[in-house]
């Protein structure tokens, strides 16, 4: 007599959970985001130097990061067949060109406030992508994207939840929620074209590190420069982090950005869409809107 055995079989929930790997990429739809912030005060981030400094440094790196990764990202736009991939390359391209006028029109209320901002930009901007993409192949370029666009999708996860950013300056608001929404919209576009034109590993460990080092740095001297300009010193500036932190507690930002960022990112089978936080994405876009109108009521009260 022949005894047949039958596997045990998943619970259905868990069959469905098993099944879905990865969330679908929404449509990316290039918005007309903030232009005017001359209201913006000097420390827009609950009048506190310190965060602003935090905030204001990664900006400064915004609009040259965006349009480095629109053209290492259109390099390969020829050897796409996949016609929505497609599509969402020039959503992508779309969306971080108005980033990058967005964040360079904040730039002149920093001006306006005496930050000395042109020196530093134009020594990282040479530095970073004029020597880099002398000296960094195309694929290289692409993957460094694709790592960076990973990071930029944690901060802007980050930006729905985790980050007090009601404590901001309402037109800061509206930029960051504006900005952080369309990032998590296209937050796998760069990954897909590395896959499709060099799916290597060791490309993507590569570009990871160039990524890494480049944010990192660029990052770190962009706010202790800020800082300095202040006058408050790096050890001053950790001790006001120290007691913010007592007061209302927070994962630091290497922590919460890199740390996790990179263990993530290693993984073999790691693809951004994985994480199913897309829904996110009108969360932050309603809370640009009401950024957006809390702004303009501001103005006109001031006008009158």
């Amino acid at each position: 007599m022949t005894t047949t055995t039958t596997a045990p079989s998943l619970p259905a929930d868990l069959t469905a959970a098993a099944a879905v790997e990865r969330a679908e990429r929404p449509p990316i739809t290039p918005r007309p985001g903030p232009r005017e912030f001359d209201g913006v005060p000097k420390h827009w981030f609950a009048g506190l130097p310190v965060p602003t400094q935090i905030s204001n440094g990664v900006n400064l790196l915004f609009p040259a990061g965006e349009r480095f990764f629109v053209r290492s990202v259109y390099h390969y736009l020829d050897r796409i067949d996949d016609p929505k991939l497609k599509e969402a390359i020039k959503g992508f391209g779309g969306q971080e060109g108005r980033h990058a006028r967005s964040h360079e029109d904040f730039f002149a209320a920093m001006r306006g406030h005496g930050y000395e901002i042109d020196r530093f930009l134009k020594v990282y901007e040479w530095l970073s992508y004029t020597l880099l993409e002398r000296l960094a192949p195309p694929p290289l370029r692409l993957a460094a994207t694709a790592a960076a666009e990973h990071y930029t999708a944690i901060m802007a996860a980050g930006a729905a939840a985790d980050v007090p950013l009601e404590l901001a300056h309402p037109a800061m608001r509206q930029l960051l929620y504006w900005h952080a929404a369309e990032e998590l919209e296209h937050k796998s576009v760069a990954f897909d074209v590395l896959q499709q034109v060099n799916s290597s590993y060791a490309l993507r460990v590569a570009g990871l590190a160039m990524s890494t080092a480049m944010l990192v740095s660029m990052w770190w001297t962009a706010t202790l420069y800020l800082l300095w300009q202040d006058g408050i010193t790096p050890w001053k500036a950790a001790k006001s982090l120290r007691a913010m932190r007592e007061v209302r507690p927070s994962e630091p930002i290497f922590r919460r950005v890199f740390l996790r960022g990179i263990r993530a990112y290693l993984r073999r089978d790691f693809h951004p869409d994985q994480d199913d936080n897309y829904h996110l994405a009108k969360t932050l876009l309603a809370k640009a809107e009401a950024a957006r109108v809390e702004a303009a009521a501001a103005t006109t009260a001031v006008s009158a």
